[in-house]
């Protein structure tokens, strides 16, 4: 009886035992998690980029899916997504690679003639209202002459463009790599996707109550706004800008409607492109054109950033503009590329965590009824 009850002494209480599992537990989560993003960091970008495709592309693949119900194995429907995925971005890749090869050859013309006789003057120099005179007489003499084509070709040394050669070529592979993780998760996400969502509302639940699966559903309407105010209306300018390069006789008005259409797809950098545009209509001489494309760029630009992007992006996650912005401009220079969209989503969220919070301290204060002075 003596020795029972010493042992029982000895032993620590149950509640002391469990909250030291409990922290024990808490312990090893945090650890293996900080382990597997160490081990997974490299491939993280490639990781969300696919979570942002399934996203955005998610309606449409529902709908296709009940259209045509997958089978056992469910992988031609995966793979066909995949498939036109990859094409939507490779193929404007292999459309500019083409065309630069066809320049290839009227480059190297043009740097031998450079060499030979100097970089000839613009015409656009003569139709400049103050100081044509000035600017012509600079250019003849600093550029124009075979000596300075020489020095600025000459400044270009091998070891250079070697050194830049190699890092491109490393870069290169590097996004080729990564981009081959993401279609490769973007496939095993729309084959799984029902699982993955039910997985994580149930995880987001468990973690953080109902609120947890409203924050999520708020960031997920923010990915969908920013890919239909980001994407589909920079699509839209890249397109009505390169009717524009076409009419104003801009050199390859397609590849520079594709370049604006990209470049859109950031706020202000757009006047990036058809700015360049501008620039190479009055290198021509064509000054009437030139003032045209500039116009009508910031005409577009303007009414999409200010009209259409808001409604896009603001209505669907009633989200003021400002903190759109402030997203898009934050999460690009945080994230790059990416942050286009996971800065929006972030600011979503705290607008929806603040809106609750400020609106339970009201209803909260107006249920205790008046206070005294």
């Amino acid at each position: 009886m003596e020795q029972s009850i010493s042992v029982d002494a000895a032993e620590p209480p149950t509640d002391h035992r469990s909250r030291a599992q409990g922290g024990a537990r808490i312990a090893l989560v945090l650890a293996l998690s900080a382990l597997g993003l160490w081990v997974l960091h490299p491939f993280l970008p490639a990781l969300a980029w696919a979570v942002i495709l399934a996203i955005a592309l998610w309606p449409l693949y529902a709908k296709a899916e009940r259209r045509w119900p997958p089978g056992g194995h469910n992988i031609l429907l995966p793979s066909l997504f995949t498939l036109a995925v990859a094409l939507v971005f490779l193929a404007p890749l292999v459309v500019l690679g083409v065309q630069a090869a066809r320049e290839a050859h009227d480059a190297m013309a043009w740097v031998k003639s450079v060499e030979q006789s100097g970089i000839p003057a613009p015409e656009f120099l003569s139709h400049l209202p103050y100081g044509a005179a000035r600017a012509g007489a600079w250019w003849n003499e600093n550029l124009s002459h075979p000596s300075a084509g020489s020095e600025i070709l000459h400044k270009l040394d091998n070891s250079t463009t070697i050194g830049l050669t190699k890092s491109l070529g490393a870069q290169v592979v590097r996004r080729v790599v990564l981009f081959g993780f993401t279609l490769l998760t973007l496939f095993f996400l729309f084959r799984d996707g029902r699982a993955v969502i039910r997985q994580s509302l149930t995880a987001s639940g468990r973690l953080f109550g109902p609120r947890g699966e409203r924050v999520a559903r708020q960031m997920v309407a923010s990915v969908h706004g920013t890919v239909d105010g980001l994407v589909l209306v920079g699509l839209g300018e890249g397109v009505i800008l390169g009717i524009v390069y076409y009419f104003a006789g801009v050199p390859h008005p397609v590849l520079l409607g594709a370049l604006t259409a990209v470049a859109a797809m950031i706020p202000f950098g757009a006047p990036l492109v058809f700015g360049i545009a501008a620039l190479i209509l009055l290198a021509g001489g064509a000054v009437i054109p030139a003032a045209v494309v500039v116009a009508a760029g910031f005409v577009v630009t303007f009414v999409a950033d200010h009209f259409v992007r808001p409604v896009l992006i603001g209505g669907t996650t009633r989200l003021p503009f400002l903190w759109v912005l402030l997203g898009i401009l934050g999460g690009v220079e945080t994230f790059g590329l990416l942050g286009l969209f996971l800065g929006p989503a972030v600011m979503a969220a705290l607008v929806l965590l603040w809106r609750e919070f400020t609106d339970g301290d009201v209803s909260q204060d107006a249920s205790r009824g008046p206070r005294g002075p």
